[in-house]
């Protein structure tokens, strides 16, 4: 299964590159390909400064070696060890109106000093993080999530949306990072679903993202806005940087694995604010996207 999975993410990173680099038209996505001494690498492909994407990030990694202590105690066992892969993006666009969007697809497996395995699961998601609400954008995201959750089990969009509002949210602020998509951790074969049917549910996830969000992007990216807007998106940004340090599992587990620092951190937008006490003014459209990061809505 990590040959499999492995060989997927690597074809969908192309994809999604290939399609990322045909909506901006200017920037190329820079390849950096790298190692871990404990074993394993990854290859890193990131997107600065574009006329649509200001900073993108569409990673891929497998990387595999004894269990650091921190996370043995994390994951409640003793001297393992483990493998792991996935695919990790952010891309974070140059115009306001326009969505960030992250997604995530990962494999984990865990041996015995036998080398005999003793845990295997998936995990993932992708969701979605706008400055300015757009109805309809958010519920097309969420269709298409809901629609690839459908063809597998009829509870699996309302079980995982739920996960993701759960997940995805700033504590300390009492908000969500964003309206959310879809979140789910630790899927194992059981006595409903074998591992071939979580690799096909989390495959066919995968494989929905671009019809999700590229029209999104191809609808915002030229609108026009205002120095003011742009401020309000650097404001909530730092939101978004919040949530990646303070709260974010996957962050922690990279650098607590000996994880490459440019590659766990690529996630971060390059230009942020952040104001003392900033609050919108009543009734705005910078209001309105508030409200409803402090009041998460069923979108479908």
């Amino acid at each position: 299964m990590k040959e499999r999975f492995y060989q997927y993410i690597q074809n969908l990173q192309d994809r999604i590159t290939d399609a990322i680099e045909t909506q901006e038209g200017k920037a190329k996505f820079k390849e950096d390909l790298w190692t871990r001494p404990e074993g394993g690498g990854g290859r890193t492909r990131i997107l600065e400064n574009g006329e649509v994407i200001e900073k993108g990030g569409v990673n891929i990694s497998a990387v595999h070696g004894p269990l650091p202590k921190s996370m043995q105690a994390y994951f409640k066992v003793g001297d393992v060890d483990f493998f792991a892969c996935g695919l990790s993006l952010v891309l974070h666009p140059k115009n306001p109106m326009a969505p960030t969007v992250h997604a995530n697809w990962r494999y984990f497996e865990m041996y015995d000093k036998k080398g005999e395995l003793i845990e295997q699961w998936f995990g993932g998601g992708q969701d979605l993080t706008p400055y300015y609400l757009f109805e309809d954008d958010v519920i097309h995201f969420h269709s298409i999530c809901k629609r690839a959750c459908d063809e597998h089990h009829p509870q699996f969009y309302t079980e995982f949306k739920k996960k993701c509002d759960s997940y995805f949210y700033n504590s300390h602020r009492e908000e969500a990072r964003g309206v959310g998509g879809l979140f789910f951790d630790y899927l194992k074969k059981d006595s409903q679903f074998s591992l071939d049917e979580r690799y096909n549910f989390v495959t066919t996830v995968g494989d929905s993202f671009l019809e999700a969000y590229l029209p999104l992007l191809e609808k915002r990216k030229e609108m026009t806005f205002t120095p003011e807007q742009r401020t309000w998106q650097e404001i909530r940004r730092g939101r978004y940087v919040e949530f990646n340090l303070v709260h974010d599992k996957g962050t922690l587990f990279g650098l607590r694995t000996n994880g490459r620092i440019e590659s766990i951190l690529m996630s971060l937008p390059p230009k942020v604010q952040w104001y003392y006490n900033h609050q919108p003014k009543d009734g705005s459209k910078e209001a309105q996207m508030l409200e409803v990061l402090k009041n998460p809505r069923n979108w479908v």
